[in-house]
């Protein structure tokens, strides 16, 4: 999670909204990172998750994220878990709760929802999670 946090941080410099996200292999190496880039992209689909998951797709040549674990600060929205159901990714592990957008247990439970088409990832939530939401609650005070 620091590695996503620090992500989460060069996001905030960027003036995007702070999110982080890194994508670790079977043994923990690192296959990708991302950060909010929707703004100086412009990209809409420019969320730290797809970031990452394109970064470790193609570092590894497979669009299959076989035995890989998604690392992030945000707990994803309903496009992120999309994309980590198309992975296939086994494990997600997020900080702060979205109460707006989140798609993993909040508002939606997406990645748990059994009767989509994908395996059921294990979702690990709330790791660092006052440390991410600090980011989120300081980056739009800013703003205000």
């Amino acid at each position: 999670m620091d590695l996503a946090l620090a992500e989460a941080r060069r996001a905030a410099g960027e003036g995007e909204i702070p999110v982080g996200a890194v994508l670790l292999g079977p043994q923990g190496s690192l296959l990708g990172t991302g950060r909010n880039a929707r703004e100086g992209d412009p990209d809409p689909t420019g969320h730290a998750e797809v970031i990452a998951i394109r970064e470790a797709a193609r570092a590894l040549g497979d669009r299959v994220l076989d035995d890989c674990t998604l690392v992030v600060t945000l707990e994803p929205c309903a496009m992120c878990a999309g994309a980590i159901l198309a992975a296939r990714l086994p494990r997600v592990v997020f900080g702060a709760w979205d109460e707006k957008a989140g798609a993993a247990g909040s508002v939606y439970d997406l990645l748990r929802d059994g009767r989509l088409p994908h395996p059921v990832p294990e979702v690990v939530s709330g790791v660092r999670a006052e440390q991410s939401a600090a980011l989120l609650r300081e980056f739009f005070e800013q703003r205000r």
